[in-house]
């Protein structure tokens, strides 16, 4: 089993990257799947709570800056960390479009610590891609409240149910300093 920090961080890096790669709105469709990568990208913040299973309760925050993938496609790469208590957990993923779906990884990938992306579908203001990992398979689907606010919940599948297990909210984080000049 894992320890209650790995679970989350797993979690977490799984949510966050759904929002920042995915939750669009319907102008990022298709061929400007790019466009959208690149207008999600920065600074995002915000808590996090786990609403199920054995750690109910627990709320964590993160701090994740994304970066559009460099080249013609499209796709992102995260880094940052999220914190439980005392615990801080560096946080990682690369996203990149596979056709007409999307592949990647959270951390090292299902084969280490992490887990794969191996799907992805964009549509409106929202996202649902696939996670997996040895027989968890699961969903996340990040919605795109305003420009500022994504919601992103993670469920993970019971026998024939999909199960909230995670809930994250991230705000953009804009830096407000006024810059004037000298004289």
């Amino acid at each position: 089993m894992f320890s209650r920090p790995s679970l989350i961080a797993r979690g977490t890096a799984a949510a966050t990257l759904a929002a920042l790669t995915c939750a669009a709105s319907p102008a990022f469709s298709g061929g400007n799947d790019k466009a959208f990568f690149e207008q999600v990208s920065g600074q995002w913040k915000g808590p996090g709570e786990i609403v199920a299973g054995k750690y109910k309760g627990t709320k964590f925050t993160c701090d994740l800056t994304g970066e559009p993938s460099e080249g013609a496609s499209a796709g992102i790469k995260l880094d940052g960390f999220c914190r439980v208590g005392v615990f801080k957990q560096p946080m990682s993923a690369v996203i990149t479009q596979a056709g007409k779906s999307y592949s990647g990884k959270f951390l090292d990938g299902a084969n280490g610590k992490g887990l794969d992306i191996v799907s992805g579908n964009v549509a409106k203001d929202k996202v649902v891609v696939g996670i997996n990992r040895k027989k968890l398979n699961g969903a996340m689907i990040a919605r795109l409240q305003d420009q500022s606010t994504l919601n992103i919940t993670i469920s993970v599948k019971v026998e024939d149910t999909m199960v909230p297990v995670i809930g994250v909210s991230l705000s953009r984080q804009v830096d407000t300093m006024a810059v004037g000049s000298i004289k």
